[in-house]
């Protein structure tokens, strides 16, 4: 929520998971509500880029609710919302002419699947798993709102607190030493202080929060476990894509090959790979490439034994 306060991004995407019954909407409404009370809906998944900067043009927070999936472009679409970059229209009665809206947003999702698996899009992301709720435990939504309207004053009070303290502190806090989403993370991490946090303490759950969503992104792979297969003997690879998909194909089972985002051709297989480096490079495996004259090599190594999580 500290982050969504900023006047300007980039913004974190906040993901809620939970299974039925664990009350994804009415927090996600209550999150938007303390940083974002406008009376904009609670909206589905938008079929379009155009409906989607349209949303999030008006509104400060943009709430996708129930999300079953995200499809690539709209991946890529949030993505944008999230660090900026230009979304492009044509103009109304034109054919020709292109108009080029750029717009930043906080961003909260909910669903019941793991939404983000595409690895630019997980490294915006903050995910929270919220419990199921006992059914002794349900209360009717009406009298948690009431209770929460009463609170609400208070509870924006603590966190303009802790901005206040951010605005101090910042100017004070390093510049240095923090992963993607660095301003996002310099940012909380000046107003620790106001949320009575130990110095470092967001750092840390950050840090945490950020090797699940790594995990998640290799798990929604399907070449990844294919590739820890085959560096499991030997600390090196080198070779063509075309020897490398071969390479991997031996380490995938029949449904594995099967699934719908296995490369079918070594340009299928060099994008998968640009997209999961990052990953792959925390899980202990670096990927680079050189290019001659007639072929590109890739050259795959172990940095340390790999371990499920």
């Amino acid at each position: 929520m500290l982050g969504a306060l900023r006047p300007q991004g980039p913004f974190p995407v906040l993901i809620l998971h939970g299974v039925h019954g664990s009350a994804k909407t009415t927090t996600a409404r209550v999150l938007r509500a303390l940083v974002d009370p406008n009376s904009a809906p609670v909206r589905s998944a938008p079929r379009s880029d155009r409906d989607l900067v349209i949303a999030a043009s008006n509104a400060h927070v943009l709430l996708l609710d129930n999300l079953s999936s995200i499809a690539p472009w709209l991946s890529d679409g949030l993505c944008r919302l999230s660090t900026g970059g230009g979304f492009s229209t044509r103009e109304l009665f034109s054919d020709t002419e292109e108009t080029i809206i750029d717009v930043q947003r906080p961003v909260l999702l909910t669903g019941i699947e793991e939404l983000a698996t595409r690895a630019d899009l997980m490294s915006r992301t903050v995910i929270v798993r919220l419990p199921p709720i006992d059914d002794g435990a349900r209360r009717p939504e009406q009298h948690f709102l009431e209770d929460f309207e009463e609170a609400r004053p208070r509870l924006l009070g603590a966190l303009l607190d802790a901005l206040c303290v951010g605005l101090l502190v910042l100017p004070q806090t390093p510049t240095e030493g923090y992963p993607r989403m660095a301003d996002f993370a310099r940012w909380v991490t000046a107003t620790e202080a106001g949320l009575h946090l130990p110095c470092g303490a967001f750092l840390e759950a950050y840090e945490a929060n950020r090797a699940e969503a790594n995990q998640l992104t290799l798990e929604a792979s399907p070449i990844s476990a294919p590739l820890r297969s085959l560096l499991e003997t030997t600390t090196s690879w080198e070779g063509t894509a075309t020897e490398l998909l071969a390479a991997l194909e031996l380490h995938a089972d029949d449904t594995t090959r099967a699934s719908r985002g296995w490369p079918a051709a070594p340009t299928s297989l060099s994008r998968a790979l640009l997209r999961i480096r990052p990953n792959l490079r925390a899980a202990g495996i670096t990927i680079s490439d050189s290019r001659s004259s007639r072929t590109r090599l890739y050259h795959l190594q172990r940095t340390r034994v790999h371990t499920e999580t």
